[in-house]
């Protein structure tokens, strides 16, 4: 039997599930962060400042207003701020990639009510006759769906993946709606073509929104790594399985970022798994899951194994994409400038013309993005200022407007990973022979 009682926090809120209604948040939200605007252009005039648009924008106030809206929706309107926060803000002003950003932490779910339908329309309505002590309050809720603990009808412990209501039929006019605000309030560059990345964002969400095929994606890690001790992937549990209601075993586990407290020899050790795993992925298997969150991981210390958690975000890449990625890296490995530009170009990046300064200083961003590859031996992610010099090489690419496009989606989902593998790596204080690693497919 489901425990019946309802979760007693501010935590749980209902999801809006039709069009209208989801229109309506975003309307709100608009209406909202222009009245935020206003406001603060009367402060800055009664204090004497000539107020500027951008900073009119980006006030806290604001950054709640949209935050919040989004975290509501969950949803693709809340999958559309973190996709296009996830190439190290690259693609939008710091301050609003930050707002976003905000985003993956978000922990709100559904009322116990909304909860009992969505169940209901996925096994009848005597579903709770299937499971035993079902528990209404999930472990983990995120853009899409929310987990819940249970025991299966043959006594196993699972959790079952249920999906917001309305997610799945909504995802075009969200996407469309989420851009539109995004053009309308000047947060996106005028000269930025985002557009080929929002029509990706939406085949990327629905297929994320379909189960079954996260099913799939979920059985072929589980495949691919049974015989590998290092990880421990959750079992597939098909017969429970529904298009918006994904059932697996349950594992348990640490958070990843507790490794921490390791001695520096085993956080090296995880962190090299991770980092060739990641590597497999692409260039084995040409399919990567590509969420770097950290939630997304956890560490058993009694067998030393590392749990993967949600394939979802998994995403396949053509053959091409992957022949020419590997002939990037091998060029900048030996920082060979002009295979580089070519590997670039047919990847689909804009190098800029010969010689330009633009050139130079996509070729130096890049040679940067993949210092942990060009160093020889262990990288110590935790004395690197990467991150800070990639930042500064950023606002300068930034100056060069005539030449902005938004990065191939295949290089920027796939950066997206291999950006989160390294903050991981920093944030654990972990040294990594990225180097030998990735010889291994390159040679």
């Amino acid at each position: 039997m489901a425990k019946n009682k309802d979760p007693k926090d501010s935590n749980h809120k209902a999801i809006p599930t039709s069009r209208v209604g989801r229109f309506a948040r975003v309307a709100r939200m608009a209406s909202g962060v222009a009245g935020g605007m206003l406001a603060e252009g009367t402060r800055q005039l009664r204090a004497g400042k000539r107020p500027r648009a951008r900073d009119m924008l980006l006030t806290p106030a604001n950054a709640r207003r949209v935050a919040d809206q989004l975290a509501t929706m969950r949803g693709a309107a809340m999958k559309v701020g973190q996709i296009l926060s996830m190439d190290t803000g690259d693609l939008l002003p710091r301050e609003l990639a930050d707002i976003l950003a905000r985003l993956r932490s978000d922990a709100r779910y559904m009322p116990t009510e909304q909860l009992r339908k969505v169940m209901s329309d996925a096994y009848g309505p005597d579903w709770e006759e299937l499971f035993y002590g079902f528990e209404m309050k999930p472990l983990a809720a995120a853009s899409i769906g929310q987990v819940h603990r249970t025991v299966a009808p043959d006594g196993r412990e699972i959790v079952l993946k249920v999906q917001y209501p309305g997610v799945a039929s909504s995802i075009d006019s969200d996407v469309d709606n989420i851009a539109t605000l995004l053009r309308m309030s000047g947060l996106l560059p005028t000269e930025l073509d985002i557009q080929p990345l929002l029509d990706d964002a939406k085949l990327q969400l629905k297929d994320e929104a379909d189960y079954n095929k996260e099913a799939k994606f979920l059985k072929a890690f589980g495949d691919l790594l049974r015989d590998d001790e290092r990880f421990l992937v959750p079992e597939l549990l098909p017969d429970l399985t529904r298009r918006t209601v994904l059932a697996m075993t349950y594992v348990s586990g640490k958070p990843i970022e507790t490794i921490v407290a390791l001695p520096q020899e085993e956080r090296d050790q995880i962190m090299t798994a991770l980092v060739e795993l990641m590597f497999m992925e692409l260039f084995e298997l040409r399919m990567v899951q590509t969420d770097p969150n950290f939630a997304n991981y956890l560490y058993r210390s009694s067998t030393g194994q590392i749990i993967l958690l949600d394939f979802g975000a998994t995403r396949r890449f053509k053959a091409g994409f992957v022949n020419n990625y590997r002939k990037l890296l091998g060029a900048a490995m030996t920082q060979d400038h002009e295979k580089l530009v070519a590997a670039a170009e047919r990847i689909g990046y804009a190098m800029g013309d010969e010689d330009s300064d633009y050139r130079a200083l996509v070729l130096e961003l890049f040679l940067l993005a993949l210092e942990p590859l060009r160093h020889e031996g262990l990288y110590d992610f935790a004395h690197s200022d990467m991150a800070r010099r990639m930042s500064e090489l950023g606002e300068e690419v930034g100056h060069y407007r005539d030449f902005w496009r938004a990065p191939p989606t295949d290089a920027m989902y796939f950066h997206r990973k291999l950006g989160g593998m390294f903050l991981l790596a920093s944030r654990v204080k972990a040294r990594v022979d990225v180097n030998q690693l990735v010889n291994r497919f390159t040679s």
